[in-house]
């Protein structure tokens, strides 16, 4: 009997389980909303047990060639006049001397995806539309595509989670709103940074940029603090006029950075936030990643968590597998039993980069990420 699964959302965690569930026998399906995979993101890190999965899916080695080899960080003035430079740590990834893997989050992507092929089906530019699962097999419509059943759904479809909304309720009652906002983009590397990052703190708002791809082009980040700020992740123009509002008067090489994000390809607007569940499965159904614990970029976390959480699913349920039957309901208990306090562990860095937060020590950082036993399914 083949067991199919549909996977929504073609990012980190969505790429991880379609690979271990590949690896199980499962026939896998991962429906992805963006016409391809997603292009852009923030340079983002793979830490401690992290490194241990990819290590696993034998991708250890593939994801230190695309590391971004940054060698430290500089803060100007408006005027952009250097203030100080750091070559132990940098904004983005801690400290530098570590072995921990800093590298483009659609870098990372690619190689996950790469992974699957070619057991894996992929529907790009379509979405879920309905589930319902309360019979043998799941049910789903989509957007597009003709209706088909499943004998079980993931949702790996980030913070602003397409299923969790239609299976488990609105966001609003999931989301723990951080109070910070940030866009990240690609653009020219005009400042001729080499392997650098350059900060600048205004009034309002911060920017940064960083190289990108051995120095052929750089990452952009503007963010602010607003508590009270709601704007939809979908109204893109409302994000620009917002951004372009807030950093009018902040110096340095804002008015190119504002100019240059009009016509990025791969432009990204959201709020900083948290989510917070007391359960992750309904019937058929089971949520991972950022749908359903996302830990914010702030915890410095969250592709780790995406990667682990993504694996101790597959592993559960490849326990719970006797013969032909896959006992779902046990696996999606013992995932949530196992990972739920490693979660938990991990929101709670994100308050060390929020004004006012407690101060956690580089010590109960490595404790904290390092907090899992991962076991070898």
């Amino acid at each position: 009997m083949t067991r199919t699964v549909l996977i929504s959302g073609a990012s980190v965690a969505g790429t991880t389980a379609a690979y271990w569930l590949g690896q199980q026998g499962f026939s896998v399906t991962v429906v992805e909303r963006y016409p391809g995979l997603r292009p852009g993101g923030q340079a983002i890190d793979v830490r401690g047990p992290a490194l241990t999965v990819l290590d696993r899916m034998g991708l250890l080695a593939a994801a230190e060639e695309k590391k971004t080899r940054i060698r430290g960080a500089s803060v100007v003035d408006r005027d952009g006049n250097e203030l100080s430079r750091d070559t132990e740590s940098t904004p983005t990834g801690g400290p530098i001397d570590n072995p921990d893997i800093e590298l483009l989050r659609d870098d990372l992507v690619q190689l996950l995806y790469q992974a699957t092929q070619p057991d894996t089906e992929y529907v790009f530019d379509d979405s879920i539309s309905s589930i319902t699962s309360l019979g043998e097999t799941a049910e789903v419509t989509f957007k597009y595509g003709e209706p088909r059943n499943f004998d079980l759904v993931i949702g790996a479809d980030g913070l602003h989670s397409n299923v969790r909304e239609l299976v488990f309720g609105p966001e609003e009652r999931f989301i723990k709103r951080l109070g910070t906002h940030a866009a990240i983009f690609t653009v020219p590397n005009f400042l001729n940074l080499d392997y650098w990052q350059t900060w600048h703190y205004g009034d309002h708002s911060m920017a940064g940029v960083y190289s990108a791809r051995d120095n052929t082009e750089a990452r952009a980040m503007l963010g602010f603090l607003d508590p009270d700020l709601h704007i939809d992740y979908r109204e893109t123009e409302q994000q620009f006029a917002e951004l372009e509002r807030r950093m009018a008067d902040d110096g340095w090489v804002r008015p190119q950075l504002l100019s240059y994000m009009r016509s990025a390809p791969d432009f990204y607007f959201d709020e900083m936030a948290q989510i917070v569940m007391d359960h992750w499965s309904i019937g058929r159904v089971v949520l991972v990643g950022d749908a359903a614990y996302c830990c914010s970029p702030l915890s410095g976390q969250g592709t780790s968590v995406a990667l682990l959480g993504a694996y101790v699913l597959a592993g559960e349920l490849k326990k719970s597998t006797r013969n032909t039957f896959v006992d779902h309901g046990e696996a999606f208990t013992n995932y949530f039993r196992r990972f739920k306090p490693y979660t938990e562990g991990n929101q709670f860095l994100a308050t060390d980069n929020i004004p006012g937060g407690a101060p956690i020590s580089q010590e109960q950082f490595e404790y904290i990420i390092n907090s899992i036993d991962l076991p070898e399914y």
